[in-house]
């Protein structure tokens, strides 16, 4: 399969580590510098590929959505911080028939924690003594605070009826993330955590629904693809 590559930092480079190693074929990696052209630019350097990868900036996803869509390439969006702009990115793909994959989080543990968390949240809402609370961790140099994948697990945990569900954000040092879940009363505290050791568990998740999404049309969350692959 030849990915295209948007934004080549740290999960950039790992993505084509990890893609070269499974034999797939990198065709154009685009920085973030280069991500700045005009669409339509951007579009005729996209076409022909079989999937596009993005992991750049929040501000740069809607012209990389536009782009992938005009060439005809389905994207996977592993970018965060452009919640807000999901509506739009729907339209677009749409009036393009074209492909989105995004997802808070690419990780397939997190995504398998996401099911956790939701039965015990749902478990707990009925017992009045505990209060939820999350604690989200990552590097300084993330932006978005809190993380998409702590307004994502903040939801699913608010869905059963309980309080709003405070949430805690550290940004510091090189850390890959962390998130934890904790349901306290006076008598106890139950915690749930996932940590994650690295970066690499992004990159395959990424890469999965790379592979997942050739030969599909519409948009999907990252958690459909789950959903399929573990039959939930």
């Amino acid at each position: 399969m030849r990915l295209a590559l948007i934004g080549y930092g740290a999960m950039g480079q790992l993505i084509a580590q990890q893609a070269k190693a499974a034999n797939d074929e990198i065709g154009e990696t685009l920085t973030s510098k280069e991500a700045q052209l005009p669409i339509e630019e951007m579009a005729k350097r996209l076409s022909g590929h079989a999937v596009a990868v993005d992991f750049s900036s929040g501000p740069a996803v809607m012209r990389n959505v536009e782009a992938c869509a005009r060439a005809g390439v389905p994207l996977v969006e592993g970018t965060t911080g452009w919640k807000e702009s999901e509506a739009e990115a729907r339209s677009i793909v749409q009036q393009n028939d074209g492909t989105l994959v995004y997802g808070a989080n690419f990780s397939i543990g997190v995504n398998v924690f996401y099911r956790i968390v939701e039965r015990a949240s749902k478990l707990f809402a009925s017992l009045d003594q505990y209060e939820a609370f999350v604690e989200e961790q990552h590097h300084s140099r993330k932006k978005d605070a809190p993380s998409g994948t702590a307004l994502n697990i903040k939801k699913l945990m608010e869905q059963y009826g309980k309080p709003p569900v405070s949430v805690a954000s550290t940004r510091a040092g090189d850390i890959p993330g962390t998130h934890r879940v904790g349901f306290d009363s006076t008598a106890d505290q139950v915690t749930l955590t996932h940590m994650a050791r690295s970066r690499q568990g992004f990159a395959a998740g990424a890469l999965l629904a790379a592979h997942w999404v050739k030969g599909r049309k519409g948009v999907y969350e990252f958690s459909e693809v789950i959903d399929e692959i573990l039959k939930y």
